[in-house]
């Protein structure tokens, strides 16, 4: 017994206990929203599928915490197998949400989407082919691009092609951006990327988005688009309707006007900020934003602390992945982005979401459990 209070002790030391708490922090006050926003419909099965989802996470984390990432690195074949395997199931046992994307497998009333999961397997080999091609041609090689590319593009195409999931491809692709302008590569390959991508946009746009998408698109920044505000634009004028109810300090907890009638649309998943703006007015949102930021600056710190480049890739690909996630959700439901589908960090109801989350910061905290020396 005093060996696993010993072993218990060492790991509470070693282990990110501060980014645990600030994640469980996000959780708790998440499914109060959650259990406010529907208020409306049945609270209790939306509160208990997040509370399991956030127990099962807290188990991942810990589990997480205790593999080292160069181990899983290691397996890179069947980490990219997996990834590819897993979303291309969604051609067989996909379902398209109400949003009219096929990115969800559904079974006894359980939702599984694979573009979430998978998140964590990318940055993983990311940070792995980086470090490799580091250490042999060079990662600014000529011949290293390609195979950066290859890596995200197989990936970033079968989102959009199987599930036509524009949001969580983007998340990949600002991950892919940021991994690599964090790791070294020069200046010169993103301005040549970015000549390439605007060269063949217009295409792409023209070809194979479809004239109410790119109004989607579009929306936030064009006033001629749904001038009435009843189409396009209709469920972010909700958003702001309700957001703009809340004031200072809001209507309080389950006396929101617009939140306690469900006008908001997908008001305890994508819309869930409008739901704590109207509730808990700007010194709610404030606090929201300062725990997602407290995260971010974690994950980033340990990974500047990380004892090699692994560990420091790895830490920024996740803070990547929080903050596009952050600003868009946040910035959709101000009317700022356009709607695209993707959920708050740790506040939004999904399992798949809360399992991927606990998870990666279970792998930023064994990252600096394991960072007894400083990376040189």
């Amino acid at each position: 017994m005093k060996a696993v209070f010993s072993a218990l002790k060492n790991y509470i030391r070693r282990s990110d206990i501060l980014l645990l708490c600030l994640c469980l922090s996000c959780s708790i006050f998440g499914i109060i929203l959650i259990a406010s926003a529907t208020n409306v419909q049945d609270t209790s099965q939306f509160v208990l599928v997040q509370s399991a989802a956030t127990v099962m996470g807290i188990c991942l984390y810990f589990l997480f915490s205790l593999i080292d990432v160069d181990i899983m690195a290691q397996k890179w074949k069947v980490l990219y197998i997996f990834s590819v395997l897993f979303i291309m199931s969604l051609q067989i046992f996909g379902v398209a949400d109400n949003t009219g994307n096929k990115a969800w497998i559904r079974f006894a009333g359980i939702g599984i989407q694979p573009a979430e999961i998978v998140k964590i397997p990318f940055i993983i080999l990311l940070a792995k082919l980086m470090c490799h091609l580091r250490e042999t041609r060079g990662l600014n090689n000529i011949w290293s691009i390609p195979q950066l590319l290859a890596l995200f593009g197989s990936l970033f195409v079968l989102i959009i092609v199987i599930s036509s999931d524009m949001g969580s491809a983007l998340v990949y692709a600002f991950i892919f951006i940021v991994m690599l302008w964090v790791g070294g590569l020069k200046l010169y390959w993103f301005i040549i990327g970015s000549g390439a991508v605007a060269a063949i946009f217009p295409y792409v746009w023209n070809n194979f988005f479809t004239e109410r998408y790119r109004q989607r698109i579009l929306a936030p920044y064009d006033p001629t688009i749904d001038p009435t505000g009843m189409d396009i634009k209709y469920q972010v004028n909700l958003s702001r309707t309700a957001m703009s109810h809340g004031g200072l300090t809001g209507s309080g907890l389950f006396n929101g006007t617009e939140t306690q009638t469900g006008t908001i649309f997908a008001q305890h998943t994508d819309f869930i900020f409008a739901v704590a703006a109207e509730e808990l007015g700007f010194f709610g949102c404030l606090l929201i934003v300062g725990l997602l930021a407290a995260i971010i600056i974690r994950c980033i710190y340990v990974g500047s602390r990380a004892k090699d480049s692994m560990g420091m890739l790895v830490c920024v690909g996740i803070a990547a992945m929080l903050i596009f996630q952050t600003l868009e959700n946040i910035g959709m439901c101000i009317g700022l982005t356009p709607v695209i589908g993707l959920t708050l960090p740790f506040f939004s109801y999904g399992g798949s979401s809360i399992i991927t989350l606990y998870a990666a910061m279970g792998i930023v905290s064994g990252i600096k459990m394991r960072s007894m020396t400083r990376r040189y």
